[in-house]
């Protein structure tokens, strides 16, 4: 089973309510995207885990996720961020070694 969990301090909706405690963890069988179970720590857990729920019953797996359109800024932008860090998960090492640079460049 792998693991991905994107911390709410990192959600700018979070950032911006000044509420950062807590976390999304979304656990997917090894090797593939199949969404096996999450655990969602915050204040608004029950609006977060029902897009999961959602994605578990519709067989939708992380990149489906993470490539969705997701209102801006919302807390839900978490549940985008954890599908953006299994897609990341996915690049080779050159061109996660470019995508660092790009992102240092750009900031």
């Amino acid at each position: 089973m792998d693991t991905h969990t994107q911390e709410l301090a990192k959600v700018d909706c979070g950032i911006l309510d000044a509420d950062t405690e807590g976390f999304e963890r979304v656990h997917v069988r090894q090797g593939t995207d199949e969404i096996l179970g999450a655990t969602v720590v915050a204040a608004h857990a029950g609006d977060l885990i029902c897009k999961i729920t959602l994605a578990m019953n519709g067989k939708l797996g992380l990149p489906t996720i993470g490539s969705a359109i997701h209102p801006y800024p919302t807390q839900a932008e978490a549940i985008r961020k954890v599908g953006d860090l299994y897609n990341c998960t996915r690049l080779t090492l050159f061109v996660q070694m470019l995508r660092g640079k790009w992102l240092v460049w750009t900031r």
